[in-house]
């Protein structure tokens, strides 16, 4: 049995996608002066939000300023003026965007059963959440469904000093395991799976029948791929990674 288990968040244990195509298709509904059509503005948005956060994972802007940065973008698609300062964007964002994006948050409904399966194996792995969202909204997610109690730690970009993948060898530090005795759950195949096997950890890929970035098919994985479909599924599928037997651990 592995040590400690990190799950990914947004897509793993939240359907961020469809929070997100939900909110700014209730915008763009609603915009009367919008430049194109509403499928064309979501996608805008979603393409956006890829390369702005992009840009905050490596570290060229804040959280707040890559809210911005789509913004000023989006805004003359929607027909809308772009306001001058920071102030003005975030007050759009937190009234506009954001307070209907976090009413839209929905919990995959294997997230809790499978959480509860762990909690209860004998000498069961500390779990975690590493995710390369900010650390104030993750956790508002998390305290939203009754999920922060079952994780150790939840760690992203702030605690870590490094976004996913870089950050799989700070994650373990971190949690005070070997990359070998870990275990990294997700739902994008390279960088939830494939980067944490580079990384020394034992990847197992949450496919969940869709591509995060595309909304397409999911990609093709090899044969050699820990793969699951549900995350019910996950408690039988550690006994097939293989993770040496736990070391003892000292605080």
């Amino acid at each position: 049995m592995a040590d400690v288990i990190f799950f990914d968040l947004d897509g793993t244990l939240v359907d961020h996608r469809s929070a997100v195509l939900e909110t700014i298709g209730e915008i763009v509904r609603a915009a009367p002066n919008a430049t194109a059509p509403p499928e064309e503005l979501v996608t805008l948005w979603w393409t956006l939000e890829a390369r702005h956060m992009r840009e905050y994972l490596a570290g060229f802007c804040s959280f707040a300023e890559h809210h911005r940065r789509r913004l000023r973008s989006f805004l003359p698609m929607l027909g809308e003026p772009v306001p001058e300062g920071p102030g003005l964007l975030d007050t759009w964002i937190a009234e506009r965007y954001l307070a209907v994006f976090e009413e839209s948050w929905r919990c995959y409904p294997d997230v809790q059963p499978c959480l509860e399966t762990l909690k209860r194996l004998p000498r069961g792995p500390r779990l975690a959440v590493l995710t390369n969202g900010d650390p104030e909204q993750q956790r508002a997610k998390l305290a939203r469904f009754g999920l922060l109690e079952y994780f150790e730690a939840v760690l992203t970009p702030t605690e870590l000093g490094a976004a996913k993948p870089v950050a799989y060898a700070t994650a373990c530090r971190r949690m005070r395991t070997e990359p070998a005795q870990a275990v990294n759950v997700g739902d994008m195949l390279e960088s939830d799976v494939n980067a944490a096997a580079l990384a020394g950890l034992t990847g197992i890929w949450l496919d969940r029948g869709i591509d995060f970035v595309t909304g397409g098919p999911s990609p093709t994985a090899d044969h050699t791929v820990l793969r699951i479909e549900r995350l019910t599924d996950l408690p039988d599928h550690l006994s097939h990674a293989h993770t040496p037997d736990r070391p003892s651990r000292t605080s």
